[in-house]
């Protein structure tokens, strides 16, 4: 119901995503509502209808801002937030239509474009990846010929999630995966018009999440991707992520550098999720979104950190003197954890049932397990983020132990768990 008056106990959120429950929770402790704001495509961005339980209200974007705007002026909403990657530039707009705390919009697109990101870092005299923007593959052979040196990286200009980042060591390998970006939507079902090529990083990769308040920026936590290349694809796979203590001399580096690049995008309010690779040279942003890092088992983060990033978004919307009030270091570490991702190693594959994942859950560390598709569906290899089938969180007071779990999970998946049928059916030589 609209009240014509703005309220700190009022929030909207654009494109909630599947972080709906996450969101509400962590706003609704504080006796928070949320107005929810639908961006023009529901089905392409979020991927199933939206639901509006939870909601005091909810508004159909179609593109004018003005009018959206006036629709949350009149639920008396003191910000709009993003929470997933299609809200991030109508949240700025939103934000600066209503007068309410937000992010700059002297380059709209950098949070969200990856070669503006770029230019907006060259501007600021921050290290940044070797980029060419172009449509044309000979283009881009040229340049990684005569200036970059392969290989190169090939990526969607605005997409995300490994969604065809592809690293090329020849002409060949550049010229296959440029026509493949080109004749393919990104995950927001919008076409590619044009590819962005970047020189290839050396280092170590991390991310960093923060939340930020009128710009001053408080790390949440640090994390260390562990990756694989798939020699077949040239794509990345994630392999498991794993916290970085506040205390290791890394972080010192990781944390002043993201710090200048949230102020180099005009992140000034709200969350962010940098992903850094930390060079022998220093840290070299990758990309940095202007929403929270993907966060799928609050629990088992409260349980090793005290809280997480959501929590923390909540809180400098809600109470922000409170927020304020807090140390804007990274959180310190409670207990050990590793975040894995499932991976499918096999060409045709089968989502495995919840009984075959008990040998998973029987691990010692395992904390938490979260299936993205359904039972029994079939299964392509893994070769990015979006076909993974899952993810697994351990969690020890003990390294060894976590050592040990995560590397009889990966030999329980490449022996059998996405067979189909059970352990024991195929142990019989009964075909599952």
């Amino acid at each position: 119901m609209p009240t014509n008056s703005r309220t700190p106990n009022r929030v909207a959120i654009v494109d909630v995503n599947s972080a709906k429950s996450q969101v509400l929770a962590a706003l609704q402790q504080h006796g928070t509502e949320c107005v929810h704001v639908q961006s023009p495509d529901p089905d392409v961005v979020l991927g199933q209808p939206f639901d509006p339980e939870g909601f005091v209200g909810g508004i159909q974007h179609t593109g004018d801002v003005g009018a959206t705007a006036s629709a949350l002026r009149d639920y008396g909403v003191s910000c709009v937030i993003a929470i997933g990657e299609s809200g991030v530039e109508l949240v700025a707009q939103l934000n600066a239509e209503l007068g309410t705390p937000g992010n700059g919009l002297s380059r709209p697109n950098c949070r969200r474009n990856k070669y503006e990101m770029i230019l907006a870092l060259r501007d600021a005299g921050l290290a940044h990846a070797a980029s060419i923007l172009s449509p044309d593959a000979d283009e881009v052979i040229e340049w990684a010929e005569t200036t970059a040196g392969y290989p190169v990286v090939l990526k969607p200009v605005a997409s995300c999630g490994t969604d065809n980042v592809v690293a090329c060591a020849s002409r060949e390998q550049v010229r296959a995966a440029h026509k493949k970006i080109m004749a393919s939507t990104d995950r927001f079902g919008k076409a590619n018009k044009t590819v962005l090529a970047q020189g290839f990083l050396e280092g170590d990769e991390y991310y960093v999440n923060t939340v930020s308040r009128n710009g001053r920026h408080h790390v949440v936590d640090i994390w260390r991707y562990y990756k694989r290349r798939d020699l077949a694809s040239g794509s990345f796979v994630y392999d498991y992520d794993e916290p970085l203590a506040p205390q290791d001399p890394d972080s010192e580096k990781l944390v002043a550098y993201t710090r200048q690049v949230l102020d180099a995008l005009e992140i000034r309010n709200g969350a962010a999720h940098a992903e850094v690779m930390l060079t022998d040279s220093g840290p070299v942003l990758v990309e940095c979104a202007a929403r929270p890092g993907g966060a799928h088992a609050p629990d088992v983060l409260r349980r090793c950190f005290g809280t997480y990033q959501m929590d923390l978004l909540a809180l400098s919307v809600a109470k922000p003197d409170e927020f304020d009030r807090l140390p804007t270091g990274a959180l310190p570490l409670l207990r050990g954890v590793r975040s894995v991702s499932l991976i499918n190693p096999k060409d045709d594959g089968v989502v495995p049932s919840h009984e075959l994942m008990a040998e998973i859950r029987a691990l010692p560390s395992h904390a938490y397990t979260s299936m993205w598709h359904p039972e029994a569906r079939r299964l392509p290899r893994t070769v990015d983020a979006a076909t993974a089938p899952g993810l697994v969180y351990l969690v020890s007071d003990d390294p060894a132990e976590i050592l040990a779990d995560y590397q009889k999970l990966r030999q329980i998946e490449g022996d059998y768990l996405y067979d189909g049928g059970s352990r024991e059916v195929r142990a019989a030589g009964v075909p599952a």
